[in-house]
């Protein structure tokens, strides 16, 4: 099941107790899936709940054991390889090809120019070398254009029927990160690298429109919503996964922190633990330009991830 970093569309159903409906092609409203409360947007189109998971959870719910069962996968595959070389370094080490889907409605609303995909590439590149920040880990990827394919279809530009678009639109291998442009109830949703062996066919990112370098979302139009989701399609977990515990987002060096991120705040600490939350961490809930890094236990994580299910 699929992670996602909520935004609510103009477009969007009403919010009734926590949980979004949406109208159904035939007219009628139904339940979304359990990931899909998110972040309203008012008529301005900038978010009316700062944080980007608004009034719900962004992500399916990973339980403590699933967490220890996901590590133990991880592990198991890693001594299979024999510590690969790329997990044990710290990099990737991978130059990522990447295919761009433009799902447009019938009359071509959610298109998106060759430069704003251009530079969202740019973005990936720079985020994920550290370029942000002198204390950014590299990870030691290189993100490739590989392809960009546009489709009219008013259902597949809202999300709908996304399994069936995925698995009839997705191209290249398991280390081939595709990015579907729609235009729905999140900034973004993405796939987990240990579920490719039964998800391969719909693995990727659906990714916002309106959030690439130069859209029209206040705070979230600088193209670092795909850096983010990126992020968990090499295995990542949010910095506040499990809340204020030990194991949080199984990496050392991001502080634990109880909740997710509105906008920017300095100094914020919401967990006893020690240290600040790492709000300008690509795996918080800030806004774009709060977003500074990946730290070095996130680089070590998402090369042990690619070592053992990308490679």
């Amino acid at each position: 099941m699929p992670l996602s970093r909520h935004l609510t569309s103009l477009a969007a159903g009403a919010v009734a107790a926590g949980a979004l409906l949406a109208v159904a092609p035939s007219g009628t409203a139904t339940a979304a899936r359990p990931e899909a409360a998110g972040c309203q947007v008012n008529e301005s189109g900038t978010p009316a709940f700062a944080a980007r998971g608004g009034t719900g959870g962004d992500t399916r719910a990973v339980s403590a054991a699933e967490q220890k069962r996901i590590q133990a996968d991880l592990e198991k595959r890693l001594a299979a390889k024999k510590g690969a070389t790329a997990a044990s370094s710290g990099r990737i080490g991978a130059t990522v090809p990447v295919y761009f889907h433009v799902m447009l409605s019938a009359s071509g609303a959610g298109d998106v120019t060759q430069s704003q995909i251009d530079q969202q590439i740019s973005v990936l590149n720079r985020d994920y070398a550290g370029g942000k920040s002198s204390t950014a880990a590299d990870l030691g990827v290189t993100f490739t254009l590989a392809g960009v394919d546009r489709y009219k279809n008013n259902s597949w530009h809202q999300d709908k029927q996304s399994s069936t678009y995925r698995r009839q639109t997705r191209l290249g291998g398991k280390n081939a990160l595709n990015v579907w442009l729609v235009d729905f109830s999140y900034l973004g949703i993405a796939t987990f690298p240990w579920d490719y062996a039964r998800q391969g066919a719909i693995d990727g990112i659906r990714v916002q429109y309106s959030s690439l370098p130069g859209g029209s979302i206040a705070n979230y139009n600088l193209g670092e919503t795909a850096s983010h989701e990126a992020g968990h399609w090499f295995g990542l977990y949010h910095t506040f996964q499990g809340g204020c515990t030990a194991t949080n987002d199984e990496v050392t060096d991001t502080p634990a922190q109880s909740s997710a991120t509105s906008g920017c705040p300095a100094g914020r600490d919401s967990c006893s633990l020690p240290g600040l939350d790492p709000i300008h961490n690509f795996m918080d809930y800030s806004y774009d330009s709060c977003y500074l890094e990946f730290t070095q236990g996130q680089a070590d994580r998402a090369s042990q991830m690619w070592a053992a299910y990308r490679a």
